[in-house]
C-alpha cells in the first residue's frame, strides 16, 4: 500500500517529459491531421492583415488523392512505388551489409578497433555534407567517378541525369550512410550472446554455419527487429539525401512521399494536401510496424537448437 501511495512521485518526474512531448509531438500531430481535412493554402491561411478563410472539406483531399491512383499518369502512384523501392532496397542492404560486417568484427582479428573506427566514419559525417560530397562525385563531366571510369575505358554514366541511375545514386549514398548504424547495433547484439552456447555447440560438432543459423540469428532477433523497424521509419521519412542530391529528379524519378509532401507545402503552397500526405506517411508506417510486430510474434516461441 505504501508503494501505491507514493506513485504520484513517479508522475511528478514524468510530467516535464510528458509536457515536452505534448507541445513538440502530440499538438503538432493533431493539428497536422486536422489541416488534412481543410483546403488550407497560401492564399487562405490568414495573416496579421487578414483572418484565415480556409474551410473544412472533410475527406475530399483523401478521396482526390486515392482516386488519382487509377488515372493513367498518376503521380501519387508513382511516388508510392518509388517510396517502397527506396525504403526496402535501402533497409535490405543496410541489414545485409551491416550483418556481414558485424560478423567480421565479432571475430578475433588484428586491428579490429581501427576497422570499427573507419567503418563508423560515414555515420559520423553529417548527412548533408555527405550528400554534397556525393553530388560532386556524381558530376557527369568533372566527377571523380566518371573520371575513373573514363580512365578504365568505360564511358561516363549520367548518374543524376537518368531515371534509373538517379535512383541508384541516391540509394548508394544512403546505404553508405546507414550501414554503420546497423553494423554497430547488430555487433552489440552479438556480443551480448553468451559464449557458452557456442562452446557447447562446438563440443556437439555444430559447424560455423549451424551455429550462426541456430544460435546467432534467434538470439539476435530482438535487436534485429528493433533496428529494422527504426531503419524503415528513418528511411521512409528521409528527406535530406534525396532533396540535396537529386531534388526528386529527373522528372520526379526519385521523388518519395516525404519530398513530395514538401513540394506540395512549400512549392505549390497547398498545405491541406501536404498535411494529407503526412497522414498517409504516418498510416503506412503504423501499418508496417503493426504487421511486422505480429510477424515476429509468430516465431517468438522458437528456441535455440543445434
Amino acid at each position: 500500500m505504501g508503494a501505491r501511495k507514493n506513485t504520484w512521485i513517479a508522475y511528478v518526474f514524468l510530467a516535464p517529459a510528458l509536457a515536452v512531448l505534448a507541445v513538440l509531438v502530440f499538438y503538432p500531430l493533431v493539428q497536422g491531421i486536422s489541416y488534412s481535412f481543410t483546403d488550407m493554402s497560401q492564399y487562405n491561411m490568414g495573416s496579421k492583415f487578414a483572418p484565415p478563410s480556409y474551410e473544412f472539406i472533410g475527406f475530399k483531399n483523401y478521396s482526390d488523392l486515392f482516386a488519382s491512383i487509377f488515372q493513367p499518369e498518376s503521380v501519387f502512384r508513382d511516388v508510392i512505388v518509388q517510396t517502397l523501392i527506396w525504403t526496402f532496397t535501402n533497409v535490405f542492404f543496410h541489414f545485409t551489409l551491416g550483418l556481414i560486417l558485424a560478423l567480421l568484427l565479432n571475430r578475433n582479428i588484428k586491428g579490429k578497433g581501427i576497422y570499427r573506427m573507419l567503418l563508423i566514419v560515414p555515420w559520423a559525417v553529417p548527412s548533408f555534407i555527405a550528400a554534397f560530397s556525393w553530388t560532386w562525385m556524381y558530376n557527369e563531366t568533372y566527377g571523380v567517378l566518371n573520371l575513373v571510369l573514363q580512365k578504365l575505358g568505360i564511358g561516363a554514366i549520367p548518374w543524376l541525369g537518368d531515371s534509373f541511375w538517379a535512383m541508384f545514386s541516391v540509394i548508394l549514398v544512403n546505404v553508405w550512410l546507414g550501414v554503420p548504424f546497423m553494423m554497430i547495433t547488430l555487433l552489440g547484439g552479438m556480443q551480448s550472446i553468451p559464449q557458452s552456447l557456442y562452446e557447447a555447440a562446438r563440443v556437439d560438432g555444430a559447424s560455423a554455419w549451424r551455429q550462426f543459423w541456430t544460435i546467432t540469428l534467434p538470439l539476435l532477433k530482438p535487436v534485429a527487429a528493433t533496428s529494422t523497424v527504426l531503419g524503415v521509419i528513418w528511411t521512409f521519412n528521409l528527406f535530406n539525401v534525396i532533396f540535396l542530391v537529386t531534388r526528386g529528379g529527373p522528372v520526379r524519378a526519385t521523388e518519395i512521399l516525404v519530398t513530395y509532401a514538401y513540394r506540395e507545402a512549400f512549392l505549390n503552397w497547398n498545405f491541406g494536401m501536404a498535411a494529407t500526405y503526412g497522414v498517409v506517411i504516418l498510416s503506412f508506417l503504423l501499418a508496417f510496424t503493426i504487421i511486422y510486430q505480429r510477424m515476429l510474434k509468430t516465431g517468438s516461441n522458437e528456441g535455440v537448437y543445434y
